[in-house]
């Protein structure tokens, strides 16, 4: 039986603007796009995890909004249970620790990175929350 894993990502806006995070080379899903965040620990809600996780990997503070989506892909590694949350930068600017890049990118645009499949359901609402605001 897989391993359920519960991890959280922070959707970081700025403007129409979202704040997108590639993965290293070294890790599981190598060179796949996600948004920054992490495993939630037993101690933990997600957003707890979530202000955790953006201090530690990105050494900055956010305040964490409503949630985007919550999805469930199962990988080889293990089942993950994604749940994601709007967030605005309240202190800080993100650098690279875990990452190997990170850049801003236009709503409209995410579909041109390759992203990790748990990640795609968000993007795909992202999109449409976008667009209906335009």
């Amino acid at each position: 039986m897989k391993k359920n894993i519960h991890v959280v990502g922070a959707v970081i806006t700025d403007g129409h603007k979202i704040l997108c995070a590639q993965r290293g080379m070294e890790k599981s899903l190598p060179g796949l796009w996600e948004f920054p965040g992490g495993k939630i620990e037993e101690t933990e809600t997600p957003q707890s995890a979530l202000q955790r996780e953006i201090q530690e990997e990105m050494h900055c503070h956010v305040e964490i909004g409503e949630q985007v989506e919550h999805t469930v892909y199962e990988y080889d590694f293990g089942i993950v249970h994604l749940t994601t949350f709007y967030c605005r930068l309240v202190k800080g600017t993100p650098v690279l620790t875990e990452h190997i890049a990170i850049e801003w990118i236009e709503a409209h645009d995410l579909e041109k990175l390759e992203w990790a499949p748990a990640d795609i359901p968000a993007i795909k609402k992202l999109k449409k929350t976008y667009q209906a605001q335009q």
